[in-house]
């Protein structure tokens, strides 16, 4: 065994979970089956799914609203059934979209300081998708260009300045379990219930890449590792063991690094620090979250440490990088999410001097797009614009959010009024009834007879 340790700035992270008055208290988080993080997080907001009956709802609350939150918390709640999973506008903070087992996908703007008061309108509904919606993503450069995917095994390209679906990627066989963009945004990857790893060519509509991945049956997560071509899977192997899996997006052969992690049943949630090189394990189920940092060129995926804790969690979302407290030298903050609290956890570097230390803050993606979905669709690609953090993070105000898409149309559906209109609407509909039980019978009897004369084929044959 070597005596000596391997050099690294970030060998001594450690993470401090904030207090419970500066959490996020008494929330009713969503209780619903679907694999999701629950909560997402910009530098003015986090938003979490909310277990609502009758319909489906999400809060947006602004980081400044700590403490033992309200019985009556705001929420959108526009959506008919619960909603899966929610995203931010990386380019305009005020802006958030959702997806729903209602099969639609909704874009709301957010009040500056946060809602004070239930909002049940968006500001646009997409419609299109013939299941429940379980994953909504942002694309990286282009403003206003929305991912969403289905169960209907289909993932939808929206402009959201238009309402206008851009393009739809097909090729899954199940249901489409995670999606992350490339550094750019010109590819797509996907992990999917068939076990397979997709690399999608979005703009050409066709996979580029597809392998067997994790063999187990639990499932299994993707991230795009940064500005490299490398992508991280977490799933599980045939004996359920817990798997983290780095590939070459060029070559899905086989992968460049595999890692037994334990024999735990939660689903491990990654995040990937481009900046740090650093790769974040939260396993669901656990209080665990493990950090590990890639080294590219020797292929070599090296154990930091990890942040434990007693209490499980269901769920978690990380802050852009362009919003960590740089006084503090915290170079990442996660979002935990338990029955009732968010926790915001903190991850430092320990440093003594007070200066700004460049050689852990080198320029992060800023807030600011690098294109416009029509110059993305005619095959312009731009990487993302970055930004110093040396002076730190600066809000900016709410920008307004313009949508040129035709406002639904609403149809006046007139219902029986006088007594006379009900009893001929019922007997309508009793006839339409008895009309369609006939036309079932009537197959029913076919299909007797095809199976009868099937039958003597087989006898006549044998």
């Amino acid at each position: 065994m070597s005596r000596f340790v391997r050099a690294s700035k970030y060998r001594h992270v450690y993470g401090t979970p904030a207090k419970r008055d500066q959490s996020f208290d008494n929330l009713k988080v969503s209780r619903n089956a679907w694999d999701t993080n629950l909560v997402k997080a910009n530098p003015l907001f986090i938003s979490i799914n909310i277990e609502a009956s009758g319909g489906g709802a999400f809060a947006v609350i602004s980081h400044t609203n700590t403490g033992k939150l309200s019985e009556n918390l705001p929420v959108y709640n526009g959506h008919t059934a619960a909603v899966l999973d929610t995203d931010f506008n990386p380019f305009n903070d005020h802006v958030v979209a959702s997806a729903s087992e209602d099969t639609r996908v909704m874009v709301w703007t957010i009040p500056e300081g946060g809602p004070t008061d239930h909002i049940s309108t968006p500001a646009l509904t997409l419609n299109g998708h013939g299941r429940k919606v379980g994953h909504v993503l942002f694309h990286p450069t282009a403003d206003n260009l929305l991912a969403s995917a289905s169960a209907d095994f289909t993932i939808k390209l929206w402009d959201i300045s238009k309402g206008a679906e851009k393009q739809e990627l097909t090729g899954h066989t199940e249901v489409i379990q995670a999606l992350s963009w490339d550094w750019t945004g010109s590819l797509l990857t996907t992990t999917c219930k068939d076990k397979k790893l997709r690399v999608f060519d979005v703009r050409a509509n066709k996979i580029v890449q597809e392998v067997q991945a994790h063999q187990g049956v639990k499932g299994a997560r993707v991230v795009w590792m940064g500005n490299s071509e490398r992508i991280c899977t977490t799933g599980f192997s045939r004996s359920s063991d817990r798997q983290v899996f780095i590939w070459d997006s060029k070559n899905l052969s086989e992968p460049l690094k595999q890692e037994v992690i334990d024999t735990a049943s939660g689903m491990l949630i990654p995040h990937y620090d481009g900046d740090t090189g650093m790769l974040f394990l939260a396993g669901k189920g656990d209080g665990n979250i493990r950090y590990y940092e890639w080294n590219d060129e020797e292929k070599g995926l090296h154990y930091l440490t990890e942040y434990g804790s007693r209490d499980p969690q269901r769920g978690i979302g990380f802050l852009p990088k362009r919003a960590v407290n740089v006084a503090e030298c915290e170079i990442a903050r996660a979002f935990k999410v338990t029955p009732t609290l968010v926790e915001p956890i903190s991850f430092k570097v320990p440093r003594k001097s007070d200066a700004f230390q460049s050689d852990i803050y080198p320029d992060c993606i800023s807030g600011e797009p690098s294109l416009t979905v029509d110059e993305y669709f005619a095959g312009k690609t731009k990487e993302p614009k970055l930004m110093s953090l040396e002076s730190g993070f600066t809000a900016s105000g709410p920008k307004e959010f313009v949508t040129s898409a035709p406002p639904p149309e609403v149809i006046d559906v007139k219902g029986p009024t006088t007594e006379k209109e009900y009893q001929d609407a019922y007997h309508s509909l009793r006839k339409e009834n008895d009309d369609l039980k006939n036309q079932v019978s009537q197959r029913d009897v076919r299909i007797r007879q095809l199976e009868a004369q099937l039958e003597t084929m087989m006898r006549e044959k044998s």
